[in-house]
């Protein structure tokens, strides 16, 4: 399937909104911006007219979206789209750190508990800070 063209956004036409999907967007008047009738979120116009990108925002990377004449779609994928991709990786690399612990032990090498709980540790510690930086 062909990825749809994007459509320049006039500021004179009315526009289902992208986020809560139920209002409309309509021209703020003396702004370069639009605003929902319904869920009151702002929208600015990016890229020389042709991405809408939410102003005000909880999430913590900025939302935008593209006009293709009949519906919106997402602008860009964001960092917070591959958090699974992330933690999967993650979730690999520790399984390989305890594979090797045990192949330690399978050739009488002695490894205390300790470590290979430190071990653990240290190898989940990046998972959680990407785990609090992401989460919505």
């Amino acid at each position: 399937m062909p990825p749809q063209q994007a459509h320049k956004i006039d500021l004179n036409q009315a526009y289902p909104c992208p986020s809560c999907r139920r209002g409309t967007l309509s021209a703020i008047a003396l702004t370069e911006a639009l605003g929902c009738n319904r869920c009151q979120q702002i929208f600015v116009l990016e890229d020389k007219n042709r991405a809408l990108e939410q102003l005000s925002t909880t999430y913590p990377y900025k939302r935008s979206w593209r006009w293709t004449g009949k519906r919106w779609i997402k602008a860009r994928v964001r960092r917070g789209d591959r958090y699974l991709l992330v933690a999967l990786i993650g979730i690999i690399g520790i399984l390989l750190l305890l594979l090797f612990f045990l192949s330690l032990d399978r050739f009488n090498l002695q490894v205390p508990i300790v470590s290979i709980i430190l071990a653990i540790a240290i190898a989940c510690f990046p998972l959680f800070l990407l785990w609090l930086s992401y989460r919505r």
